[in-house]
């Protein structure tokens, strides 16, 4: 694949273009994504699939458009590179990623990629070069839908990608190894994917806050000071099934009473932590007939918390409880980690030059924890990153009523901007 022509080290004529275009071309584009979805009536869009298939090629035309070098990854993750000026050789990384839930919003993910390309046709139009190169990623996985492993696509450019949930196999029995091959990936070079950290400055992310802080202060966008450790889990209750009609209640062992018993529990123990959060998002039940009494229930857990002591001990009082639970009823109970991803503290050196940037965009800096988990925290095992939010109204995501104002997405890309050329001066 041809490269870029070389960027011209002059400085610019002139200043900066106004962000405002920019921000109506990021909305557009997020409402372009939007129509790709596995469903025709809500945006659902998982790793894999048809409709990422179309959103990554889509994205990589409006990379190559800006005048990137492109490419798709093994793991299906899409890859703009814009050169340094000069024979400088270190790179920026920036982006978030283009998958989605199920019933998603329009811009959790997406509006990082975009904005973040926005910056680049920005720099393009001003006729900026850098003296760093900047690389732009939209991952193919970061919500963990399809295959119940959140971070897919970062993991492999981070190194962290576990071979074993090659053969973790979705909803319709199918393979993650099958679907990344059928999506055009390559299982093999998958742990050649990794990105080499001896050039990078970083990583920064920009993401809508998915909380209601920000509109609270009246304020477009926050520096985040970092981001909760997460735990995925999976509790089982097995029992023994029998007639519905015929097995006395205090014969019964009944599967699905453990596991109701057991989420109540898991709701008043959160409540009841500091900062703690827990979630039993999925159950499955079997044999799972109206007239049968449940002999297993299978559930999901999503634990998360600042500090890692903290999930830690909340995780094995949770799986305590269920066996303690299990032993009343005289069931059997399992338990499985799925996935743990530590609490990342996000760069002082960059988040500060996020938060000078923000101030010389006229805006009040408030620093914010990240309770939600993000491509970042997976990218700080081989570089310092940091992160923006941006407003999103009244909190609302993972939810199709997800909104931001084009206004906020201007002062984001106006933020961005600022914090490339803190860092340009810097080096």
């Amino acid at each position: 694949m041809s490269r870029p022509a070389r960027h011209d080290t002059a400085p610019p004529a002139g200043p900066p273009p106004p962000v405002e275009p920019y921000a109506a071309t990021v909305l557009e584009r997020c409402d372009r994504l939007a129509a790709f979805s596995e469903e025709p009536d809500r945006l659902t869009r998982r790793f894999a699939t048809h409709a990422l298939r179309e959103a990554n090629a889509t994205v990589l035309g409006w990379m190559s458009a800006a005048g990137m070098d492109v490419h798709q990854d093994a793991i299906g993750n899409v890859i703009g590179r814009r050169e340094a000026a000069g024979d400088a050789p270190a790179t920026l990384l920036m982006g978030s990623h283009l998958d989605t839930v199920a019933g998603a919003g329009r811009y959790d993910g997406m509006l990082g990629v975009l904005v973040a390309l926005a910056c680049v046709e920005r720099l393009r139009d001003w006729g900026r070069a850098l003296p760093f190169a900047v690389e732009l990623l939209g991952f193919a996985d970061e919500e963990g839908v399809r295959y119940g492993t959140a971070y897919l696509g970062s993991g492999v450019v981070a190194g962290t990608f576990d071979p074993a949930a090659l053969e973790r196999r979705d909803a319709e029995g199918v393979s993650m190894a099958a679907a990344i091959t059928a999506f055009g990936g390559d299982v093999a070079g998958l742990a050649a994917a990794r990105r080499d950290a001896g050039d990078l400055i970083g990583y920064c992310e920009v993401h809508i806050e998915q909380g209601p802080v920000l509109e609270a202060q009246g304020l477009p966008v926050g520096v985040v000071s970092g981001i909760a450790g997460q735990t995925r889990a999976e509790a089982a209750f097995e029992g023994v099934a029998g007639h519905a009609g015929t097995v006395p209640m205090r014969l019964r062992r009944d599967a699905l009473c453990a596991a109701a018993e057991w989420i109540g529990a898991a709701e008043a123990f959160a409540r009841g932590e500091t900062n703690l959060v827990a979630t039993v998002g999925q159950i499955a039940v079997e044999p799972g007939t109206s007239n049968v009494i449940p002999a297993r229930a299978t559930l999901t857990l999503d634990v998360r918390h600042l500090d890692d002591a903290a999930r830690d001990a909340a995780c094995n009082r949770l799986r305590e409880r269920a066996a303690a639970i299990a032993r009343a009823r005289d069931l059997t109970s399992g338990w499985t980690v799925v996935q743990e991803t530590p609490a990342v503290e996000c760069s002082p050196e960059l988040s500060g030059a996020l938060a000078e940037a923000v101030a010389e965009a006229g805006c009040h800096v408030m620093r914010l924890p990240s309770g939600a988990g993000h491509d970042a925290a997976v990218l700080s095992r081989i570089t310092p990153v940091a992160m923006l939010f941006v407003r999103c109204a009244k909190g609302i995501s993972h939810n199709p009523a997800e909104s931001v104002a084009v206004d906020d997405v201007a002062v984001a890309i106006d933020v961005v901007g600022r914090f490339l050329e803190l860092l340009a001066l810097s080096r």
